[in-house]
């Protein structure tokens, strides 16, 4: 079993009381996803951006209070890097968030890790139906240390409030 990366409580530590009884279902969730990019791609050198794409992919459904997300949490992740001295990958890990909800297959620049991220998210919000390639018995044994705790309820059930104030614009964030 692979371990978070320790960016990642780090990263979410200051967001704990803004995410307040969801802290864990997102942290479960993040740690799913970034342990899922590692299954996709074996690039050491990409770990630490996958774990802070994962910390900041939905953070703005808190910090922005909206299912409109994506730019929002591109914002955080930026103000992140800026602070941190991680100016070089601001385009890369904000392209990761941006395109984490395509349906279909990403071409363009940081082809890699923006695929790699949106397949690990893909993974982790369909509970594993899809895969792409990755053994369903490990993504299984994922959920043991990071459980679902409820998050495939709580976004279908933010999806729904979002839809009855914008039935023509349901799912925002789906490019």
């Amino acid at each position: 079993m692979n371990y978070i990366h320790p960016s990642i409580d780090k990263l979410l530590l200051p967001y704990k009381s803004l995410l307040a009884s969801d802290f864990c279902k997102y942290r479960n969730h993040v740690c799913r996803v970034y342990l899922h990019c590692l299954l996709l791609d074996k690039n050491e050198a990409n770990a630490e951006k996958y774990a802070i794409a994962a910390v900041f992919h939905d953070i703005g459904l808190w910090t922005a209070k909206t299912f409109d997300y994506l730019a929002p949490s591109m914002d955080e992740a930026v103000d992140y890097l800026d602070v941190h001295d991680k100016t070089e990958w601001v385009e890369e890990i904000s392209q990761m968030i941006c395109w984490h909800h395509k349906v279909t297959h990403y071409s363009g620049p940081f082809f890699t890790t923006i695929e790699t991220f949106r397949k690990a998210d893909w993974i982790d919000v369909t509970v594993g139906l899809m895969a792409f390639g990755v053994d369903r018995r490990t993504i299984r044994q994922y959920r043991k240390p990071f459980p679902l705790l409820g998050f495939h309820f709580f976004l279908l059930k933010r999806a729904a409030q979002y839809f009855r104030t914008h039935p023509l614009h349901p799912l925002p964030m789906f490019k």
